[in-house]
């Protein structure tokens, strides 16, 4: 039980789940998370088995993703209560050991009042103990590694928090739309695409944010693995779509309504002659006799687009298909089948106010124990009637100091001294 307990909060062990854990994030940042299984298949055919067995596309949610953070929660937890306990057992007996160290350095009466002097103006606090001066500096320093472990492992918390209690919403959205979400945001897209100019899949989205106090983001750039955060919100590039487009103009009055598509739907004005909408073709292949085979499934924009819908007119359904520009009239409306518009599937997530100060405030927490750590050593100085002696845990620093401050006043040998 004791070298379990020994092993648990040993820093090797800590580096070793640091390194794990690392290594679970890269993946779940090279690897694109929560596709579904054929996407993998499709997109990695040599090792999707091994990504799906391991659960590498929903790392962050895996069981031994969660099991290191556990385990490193409690090696962080046990490496501090440790060492809190060794600091207080040292800064308890701290002066009294300083007391009862030997003289060092040997002054003249002058070089003891220098030194006072000295020490003073560097602010240094002082304690008599018996005939000896016990002087401190940054006796806070050793609290440097305690407060830095406490910061890693309220970092490790907090962002787990800021992992696993996020509100999760995946909603799709048109160019020039917006989604609005509860408290009022305004999530707006721009634009979308699926290819660059050179036919590569790209998949990006640009977006805008306005939060409720009316603060706005500039335009973001959203791609796959590459999302965007603004106040509590944070927008991810998770799937995309193509929608038919169809503008339908009222021969009478000229008034025209557009139409974005991704579902079958009826096209009327009266509820007996229209269009019924089935859906739009990505691929078509059409043989010298006139026949039409439709292709189903392609990789990036639609190359050859056609709609397939269903003409009524007096109970009866005519099948038909149309490509884009083409028109159709029917009983005082034109049908217009435009080029299709393709649309990002954003994922958005909301973490709370409160856990991102929480986290921030670990980090701003982290940094000042690493300054207290490196730059605030404490340093205790023992001066009596003869001479000085340094003590701490780093005292290489003042030693030097005052050696360049006293060197015409000490007497380097016992045979002087004597």
């Amino acid at each position: 039980m004791k070298k379990l307990f020994r092993t648990l909060r040993s820093m090797r062990f800590g580096i070793v789940l640091l390194i794990l854990i690392a290594a679970c994030s890269v993946a779940g940042t090279v690897i694109p998370q929560g596709r579904e299984a054929a996407w993998y298949v499709q997109n990695y055919p040599s090792v999707h088995g091994a990504i799906l067995a391991l659960r590498l596309n929903r790392v962050f949610e895996s069981w031994y993703f969660i099991a290191l953070l556990v385990l490193l929660c409690l090696n962080l937890s046990l490496c501090s209560l440790v060492r809190i306990r060794a600091v207080i057992r040292t800064v308890r007996g701290e002066t009294e050991r300083a007391a009862a160290m030997p003289d060092t350095v040997l002054l003249s009466p002058e070089g003891t009042e220098k030194l006072r002097c000295f020490l003073e103006d560097m602010r240094c606090s002082c304690e008599a103990v018996g005939e000896a001066t016990v002087w401190r500096k940054h006796g806070f320093g050793h609290y440097g590694t305690f407060i830095t472990h406490l910061s890693i492992l309220l970092t490790v918390i907090f962002g787990a928090l800021a992992l696993y209690t996020p509100t999760v919403t995946d909603q799709s959205c048109m160019p020039g739309e917006s989604i609005f979400m509860p408290d009022g945001t305004k999530i707006r897209v721009l634009d979308f695409r699926i290819t660059d100019e050179t036919g590569r899949l790209d998949y990006q989205s640009h977006v805008q944010v306005t939060l409720p106090d009316s603060r706005q983001s500039e335009v973001a750039e959203l791609k796959v693995n590459h999302p965007f955060s603004f106040g509590p919100y944070k927008l991810f590039q998770q799937t995309f779509g193509t929608a038919g487009s169809v503008t339908v103009t009222n021969l009478e009055n000229g008034g025209t309504d557009d139409f974005l598509l991704t579902e079958e739907a009826y096209l009327s004005a009266d509820g007996v002659t229209g269009i019924h909408y089935e859906m739009l073709y990505p691929d078509f292949i059409r043989d010298p006799s006139g026949n039409v085979t439709l292709i189903t499934v392609t990789e990036g924009s639609y190359p050859h687009p056609i709609y397939r819908f269903d003409v009524i007119a007096g109970g009866v359904f005519t099948p038909t298909l149309a490509e884009p520009g083409d028109e159709l009239e029917l009983t005082g409306l034109r049908f217009r089948f435009n080029s299709p518009v393709e649309y990002p599937g954003l994922r958005i997530k909301h973490v709370s106010s409160l856990c991102n100060a929480l986290l921030i405030a670990s980090f701003m927490l982290m940094i000042a124990g690493l300054t207290v750590t490196f730059f605030y050593e404490p340093v205790l100085v023992k001066t009596d009637a003869d001479g000085y002696a340094v003590g701490g845990p780093k005292p290489e620093r003042m030693r030097i100091e005052l050696s360049e401050e006293f060197r015409e006043y000490e007497r380097t040998s016992k045979e002087e001294a004597t």
